[in-house]
């Protein structure tokens, strides 16, 4: 049974894109990707989604066959679309919106074979705009995800034994995600982002880089992988970067921490402070209408101010932001970078996460969730920031 909350926030959600495609001159939107469709029906099928202009969508449904309700039509492939509109009353698109940044070639070039397209708007760009205001039913199913994430956060000092690797450590920190509720899923936007449930770093691991389009990078188990956890035995003097998905609703939350095996050299301690004072500067003058470039910027004066930029979001590889939006996926817009155009607008939830690696040592730095209210930023993953012993 699907939320009445819900039902009311897909019917407006519905509406704000039914209006974006009138603007734009098209009579309709069809959707193919789960991400899209789940975020205007709360279901995934495979199939498609239809949405008109000015009327109600249209399911064209290949799996599963326990899906019943009105406009819905079973099919095996989309050739049988236009057939059924035809039969059916409704009009066939010439102008419309397809997701132009996700499709495969040989799906975009058969839908319009078959369509025979005047018109086509991108989808992918539009919907991933819409999704950057949260809803108040979204707001707080990220609170939700929250909270369980600072949950099973506050249990990780008791998944460490003296001797074990990093991945026998992770993989004690996923059991208590599982059980505490978390569906086990790490959902991404783009291409060769594979990766299971979150991310851990430990001691020089985190030096290495990653073909990922994500803050710090990590050898991996395997270089079809090549992030995170790699087997490192977890020894003193190391740090242990904790970055593991918040998804225990269909929103996520993202949180970082840092633990140390015994004590960390002082560099350390020092970058992980300068860590907490850019959020702290970010926090200070975040709020609706301050450019996330803005935002960027405060937190790189720092680090040059503090001669620590050799350390900045890595080493060999240094990533170009501190934060980025969540929600559905966990890397949506905006992205805080130093060229970045979007601003602060109420209602985005946004991740922070100024990190820096410290060669022979590991990763230090914080990361936490953030709502944008009118009179600024609200933390929606409150736990301790201190890097934290395990030993």
């Amino acid at each position: 049974m699907i939320d009445k909350k819900l039902i009311k926030d897909l019917f407006f959600r519905q509406q704000k894109i039914q209006e974006t495609i009138r603007e734009a001159g098209c009579e309709g939107m069809l959707l193919v990707m789960d991400i899209n469709i789940f975020y205007l029906t709360a279901v995934v099928f495979n199939g498609y989604y239809y949405l008109p202009a000015d009327d109600e969508p249209l399911f064209f449904i290949k799996r599963p066959a326990e899906l019943k309700g009105e406009r819905i039509f079973w099919i095996q492939k989309p050739e049988q679309i236009t057939e059924i509109m035809k039969s059916n009353g409704y009009k066939v698109p010439e102008k419309i919106f397809l997701e132009s940044d996700e499709l495969s070639y040989n799906e975009y070039t058969r839908l319009q074979n078959i369509f025979n397209f005047s018109k086509i708007e991108n989808a992918t760009a539009l919907l991933r705009k819409t999704r950057i205001i949260k809803s108040t039913y979204e707001i707080g199913q990220m609170r939700l995800s929250a909270e369980k994430h600072v949950s099973t956060y506050s249990k990780v000092t008791e998944c460490y034994r003296s001797g074990m690797t990093d991945l026998r450590l992770q993989a004690e920190i996923e059991h208590r995600m599982r059980i505490n509720g978390s569906f086990g899923l790490f959902r991404t936007y783009g291409r060769n982002m594979n990766i299971f449930m979150g991310s851990l770093l430990a001691g020089s691991n985190a030096e290495i880089p990653s073909p990922y389009d994500f803050a710090l990078g990590g050898g991996g188990q395997s270089s079809l992988c090549p992030l995170g956890a790699n087997g490192t035995i977890l020894k003193r003097g190391m740090a242990v970067m904790v970055d593991m998905a918040g998804n225990y609703t269909e929103y996520v939350s993202d949180m970082t921490r840092v633990f140390a095996v015994g004590t960390l050299p002082e560099a350390a301690y020092k970058a992980h402070n300068v860590a907490l004072n850019i959020q702290y500067a970010i926090e200070n003058v975040a709020k609706p209408g301050i450019s996330c470039a803005e935002l960027y910027n405060i937190a790189y004066k720092i680090v040059e101010k503090e001669g620590l930029t050799d350390y900045f979001m890595g080493t060999r590889q240094q990533a170009k932001f501190i934060g980025h939006g969540i929600g559905l996926e966990i890397n949506e817009p905006p992205v805080l970078t130093p060229r970045s155009k979007d601003v602060l607008k109420e209602n985005m939830i946004i991740a922070i996460e100024p990190k820096f690696v410290i060669p022979q040592t590991g990763a230090v730095g914080i990361e936490n969730s953030f709502l944008v209210t009118k009179n600024g930023l609200e933390k929606l993953t409150i736990l301790n920031e201190d890097i934290i012993r395990l030993e």
